[in-house]
């Protein structure tokens, strides 16, 4: 099962970016006793009543399932566990963890004949598949995205997962364990008279001879992270709502003259920087071409994940504008 291509993520994206969430998680909300009733109020609104916090779960997107393995609970079932792999490395999964079919199409019965305590997936997903599955278990919806705030809504995703697993205390501890990444990783850019540093963060296809680029504009979680390590987004081109994603083409990019500016790209499966725009004279005179100032992502960088996520970026922009 392959991952959707950055062209349907990004029309999807597009035409999804109205989607908002109604109420947002409380994180001052008292921990349930162990083991007692959970009541947890999700991204839609909902109040989600649970007999006990969850322990057999089921994820349909892979920030929730790296969200849920971040707290010390193994998913039962994950949808497209192959492509978990390839493009979320941050909190891998256990060979038992079953595969329930397509992100954007799972299997109803085999998350049923998994018998988990609850299904936590996105909003932005069929809403049909929401009342097929609550006929047989509680589900949970996260926000997913938002470009408006998207690392406020992440952390409101996390409080949501952490209160149905009873896992509010180790919430706590990784997301000071975030924050003290990401300062750290200011301080380390502020000595290094790096702050203020433009960047460009995309990822892109190829279709025949084409290549299509996606920028990270504000608002995506990318550009939030890099932001909050001191760096500024040098693109300012249309982004949709919800991921803060752009679209554009070699052409597209000639506006960014500043000779400062770094390059930051996601391709954990086709690299079209390297194999699709060498020679081409347009990409060849941008300056972080020019300058070699080109970072690749290690393979497995989910660009749209939790916590961990979020600090493997990190790490990987400091270490770059930082070096030498």
């Amino acid at each position: 099962m392959r991952l959707l291509s950055p062209a349907l993520l990004t029309a999807a994206a597009l035409v999804l970016a109205a989607c908002g969430t109604t109420e947002a998680a409380d994180p001052a909300a008292p921990a349930p006793a162990a083991g007692g009733p959970v009541t947890v109020t999700d991204a839609r609104g909902k109040a989600v009543q649970l007999k006990a916090p969850a322990k057999k779960v089921v994820t349909l997107e892979w920030a929730e399932a790296e969200m849920v393995a971040t707290l010390g609970v193994m998913p039962v079932g994950v949808a497209d566990t192959a492509g978990y792999k390839t493009w979320d490395t941050a909190v891998p999964l256990d060979a038992s963890v079953t595969d329930v079919g397509k992100r954007q199409e799972p299997s109803v019965d085999a998350i049923v004949a998994l018998g988990p305590d609850v299904v936590i997936m996105a909003e932005e997903r069929d809403s049909t598949l929401v009342p097929q599955l609550e006929k047989y278990v509680p589900v949970v919806v996260t926000e997913g995205s938002d470009a408006a705030r998207n690392m406020e809504r992440l952390r409101s995703d996390f409080t949501i997962i952490a209160q149905t697993l009873g896992k509010t205390a180790e919430a706590e501890r990784v997301l000071s364990e975030m924050d003290t990444v990401l300062a750290d990783g200011r301080k380390a850019v502020e000595g290094a008279g790096a702050l203020g540093t433009p960047f460009l963060m995309a990822d892109g296809w190829k279709e025949g001879s084409t290549v299509s680029i996606r920028p990270f504009g504000k608002g995506s979680l990318v550009s939030d992270v890099a932001e909050a390590v001191g760096l500024e987004n040098a693109y300012t081109g249309q982004v949709d709502a919800q991921w803060g994603l752009g679209q554009t083409d070699v052409e597209g990019l000639s506006s960014l003259t500043d000779p400062r500016t770094v390059l930051f790209y996601s391709a954990s499966e086709e690299d079209v920087f390297t194999d699709g725009l060498a020679g081409n004279p347009l990409w060849d005179r941008l300056p972080f071409v020019e300058s070699g100032k080109i970072t690749k992502f290690a393979a497995g960088t989910w660009t749209f994940g939790g916590p961990r996520s979020v600090q493997v970026i990190a790490e990987q922009v400091v270490k770059a504008v930082t070096a030498g």
